[in-house]
């Protein structure tokens, strides 16, 4: 994705009111051994831009004065309760260098599992992205989750996965294989299939007492 950008000369709380009044929003660019420089950009487009996955997880071609570069989006400041983003940081990224990146995950297929299908099972995701590590140019927008295998009782796990090439998993140590998704059946079902044995014994006991 592009994003343009103009290069921001005045800094400091009052300047940056000024260019948010003024339809701006600040921001800056670091790393790769060079300096950090500030910048401005359209809050509009900015705003809008925010709003698509793809920028959250994607290398970013930021351009300043015709001239176009490697970033990642690696954090931005919204306004308590005004639609109203406040200041963005991007970070350089080298083509020869590997990111760490939190990844979106895309779940398909649940509803042709057999638990779903035939098993009237929940499919619940518990966690929405991934943290990889891979070269700039080997980053995928997202990560495909096949749940047309899912067990009742068993759930997807992160090593489960068969990841881009390149791309490999950053797992830490209080979760090494995290839960991604699992399937069970609903407790108000499991309850209704219990309860029908007992409705049927009275039954049954007042056709004997009939005979």
């Amino acid at each position: 994705m592009k994003v343009v950008a103009f290069e921001r000369s005045v800094q400091g709380t009052g300047a940056s009111r000024r260019l948010r009044n003024s339809g701006k929003t600040p921001g800056i660019i670091y790393g790769s051994k060079e300096a950090a420089v500030a910048i401005e950009l359209d809050h509009n487009a900015l705003f809008h831009a925010l709003r698509k996955e793809a920028f959250h997880s994607s290398i970013l071609d930021l351009e300043i004065a015709g001239k176009a570069q490697k970033v990642l989006l690696r954090d931005y400041q919204m306004h308590p309760f005004k639609p109203l983003v406040l200041h963005i940081d991007f970070q350089r990224v080298s083509a020869s260098e590997k990111v760490h990146m939190r990844v979106p995950l895309h779940f398909t297929n649940a509803e042709n599992s057999a638990a779903v299908k035939l098993q009237g099972a929940l499919v619940s995701h518990i966690a929405t992205e991934l943290e990889v590590s891979c070269l700039p140019a080997d980053l995928p927008e997202f990560i495909e989750v096949d749940l047309g295998a899912i067990e009742v009782g068993h759930g997807i796990h992160a090593k489960d996965l068969t990841l881009p090439k390149g791309v490999s998993l950053v797992l830490h140590i209080e979760q090494e294989n995290p839960v991604l998704a699992n399937a069970r059946i609903p407790t108000v079902k499991a309850a209704d299939t219990e309860a029908a044995p007992a409705a049927a014994a009275p039954a049954e006991a007042a056709k004997d007492k009939a005979k």
